[in-house]
């Protein structure tokens, strides 16, 4: 299971009801934090998350937007007793940038730290997931990113109890390995069932762009910004966003199951409009709100 939590939805600037850009996905042990606008730590504070628990920190690009709290999140993972490593991933000139942000105040007892810059690929992989960039294309470096959950098998429960089959044989058998009960050999096969992997995407600012089709690709669950409606297009495009109508139809040119748009320009003062654009071309589209929660 994957959960999403949104803690910031619009864009350039934060409203009343909305944090600058940031999501949390949160999987097993891993808790994978999307881009980084100030006030984020307060919104986890908000929602009972600690910031200690943040394992890996994904940034779509270095505008203000979307990397200001990331000075105030390490100070205060610092502060919380975070014991380990924190992995940073980010387009081209991340660890210049971030070095110069460490350098503009008195960074003391910052937490360890590892920057890899990506630009398309897998970039980082587990036995329970890949992590996977892609270009875009927008007015600075910018990539979005994939979660891939990996296939695995599940044990068929009623089949394993008729077989009286409990303990560590289960995890063989749930492994692919074949094992021998009772003196009777049993094949994984006929204990357990494919679980569909699971494909989280995030296009973040960004022209259409292939790079952002790739991302959409057959995802379960594509979160895109969308900042403008249509009728401000040429608005739009000079500041390299997507509007609302092109996010929907990446989501339904490249067969995504939903979509949930965020960075949301502070002018809509009610999402109707956005809905109703979005749905003309995809129709399974939700806006994000601060504090929202997904399983996927």
């Amino acid at each position: 299971m994957v959960e999403i939590i949104f803690l910031g939805t619009s864009c350039m600037q934060p409203t009343k009801k909305r944090n600058h850009p940031s999501f949390m996905l949160s999987y097993k042990t891993e808790n994978i934090l999307f881009d980084c606008g100030e006030n984020v730590q307060r919104q986890m504070r908000l929602t009972g998350i600690k910031p200690a628990k943040v394992t890996r920190l994904l940034i779509s690009h270095w505008h203000g937007d979307h990397v200001f709290g990331i000075p105030g999140l390490m100070s205060s993972m610092g502060a919380d007793q975070f014991a380990k490593k924190l992995y940073i991933y980010g387009p081209k000139g991340s660890k210049k940038y971030l070095e110069h942000m460490f350098k503009s105040f008195s960074a003391n007892d910052i937490i360890p730290y590892e920057v890899k810059e990506v630009s398309s690929g897998v970039f980082f992989e587990n036995e329970d997931f890949q992590l996977v960039a892609e270009p875009l294309k927008h007015s600075a470096d910018c990539v979005g990113f994939s979660f891939i959950e990996k296939e695995r098998l599940r044990i068929n429960v009623a089949k394993a109890k008729k077989l009286k089959l409990e303990g560590p044989i289960l995890g063989k058998l749930q492994a692919g390995k074949d094992v021998t009960h009772d003196g009777k050999k049993i094949k994984s096969e006929d204990v357990t069932y494919q679980v569909e992997r699971k494909k989280i995407s995030y296009v973040a600012d960004t022209l259409p762009c292939n790079g952002a089709n790739k991302l959409a690709k057959d995802a379960d669950l594509l979160i895109s910004e969308g900042t403008h409606l249509s009728d401000i297009k040429e608005k739009t495009k000079k500041y390299m966003h997507l509007t609302i109508k092109d996010a929907a139809l990446i989501a339904s040119e490249n067969n995504a199951k939903r979509l949930i748009l965020t960075h949301i320009s502070p002018r809509y003062k009610s999402t109707s409009e956005i809905i109703a654009e979005a749905r003309d071309y995809f129709d399974e589209t939700i806006v994000a709100e601060d504090f929202m929660k997904v399983i996927v």
